[in-house]
């Protein structure tokens, strides 16, 4: 293994366990990613909405040789399991919480065959390990990384607050759009259809400190969004895009811009650079 890895323990994720013959069928009718396909060392990232298409929970699914690990918030894990309790019905699915810790490796490539599976998303976000590592970094280090790429997660969302695509769901691999049905599968797919989308999860750059979540972005006198997380000179915010893109924005009195990712630039346009 390079000097250069970095692995942390991840305390705010926890583990399901699923299992039973109906465990795909189960989980295919209700997230939004596919699992059908799903091979045993390889996770898929995904998300549990509400009925009407916001998102609950974000989580990844990896498969193992009988059945598979849903990765999900630690603080949620219990409701969850709950919520897919109430789902169960006559399915033939074992569900129970699961204390394997979970970690992360980034900066560096993981070896073989060592309990670890590529984080779904982006390359350059690493891989996922399920066991016992020796850590050499902290969350907040994988946070800061996160933040950097620009990639958003559960502090920005929220619950039943937000859509997924307005959390770039669809740009980081999180909805399967061929799959079929799934809860609140019938907003998500218009969403898509429809080719516009008015709002997006961007970075938000500034000098100094972080406003409070929630502060106002603005373009002029015009409200062009909202922070979520973040940190000294970076943010991650909600934005209008047509009245953030390459604007001059003010946030606190500030001043500040988006930046857009390169992985979403594709998806957004040529305006968007």
């Amino acid at each position: 293994m390079s000097d250069t890895v970095s692995i942390a323990h991840l305390p705010s994720r926890s583990l399901i366990a699923l299992g039973g013959p109906d465990w795909r069928s189960f989980l295919q009718g209700l997230i939004t990613q596919d699992v059908e396909t799903l091979a045993p060392g390889e996770a898929r990232f995904g998300a549990l909405l509400t009925p009407q298409g916001r998102l609950l929970f974000d989580l990844f699914v990896v498969g193992r040789a009988e059945g598979a690990w849903l990765d999900v918030e630690a603080q949620h894990r219990d409701a969850i399991l709950q919520r897919l309790g109430l789902y169960r019905l006559r399915a033939k699915v074992e569900l129970a919480a699961d204390e394997t810790p979970v970690n992360i490796l980034f900066d560096g490539e993981a070896p073989d065959g060592a309990g670890w599976v590529r984080d779904p998303r982006l390359p350059e976000l690493g891989w996922r390990g399920y066991g016992a590592f020796e850590a050499n970094a902290q969350e907040a280090d994988r946070e800061a990384q996160k933040l950097r790429l620009g990639v958003p997660g559960p502090r920005d969302w929220g619950a039943d607050k937000t859509y997924p695509i307005e959390a770039n769901f669809d740009l980081l691999n999180g909805i399967d759009f061929k799959k079929g049905c799934f809860v609140g599968q019938e907003t998500t797919s218009r969403m898509k259809r429809r080719g516009v989308i008015k709002n997006r999860m961007l970075p938000l750059v500034f000098e100094g400190p972080a406003p409070a979540y929630g502060t106002e972005v603005l373009n002029g006198e015009l409200r062009a969004g909202e922070v979520l997380s973040g940190g000294d000179g970076r943010a991650i915010a909600l934005v209008r895009l047509d009245r953030a893109l390459g604007a001059a924005l003010t946030v606190d009195g500030r001043a500040a811009r988006v930046e857009t990712p390169g992985w979403m630039l594709s998806a957004l346009g040529e305006e968007a650079a």
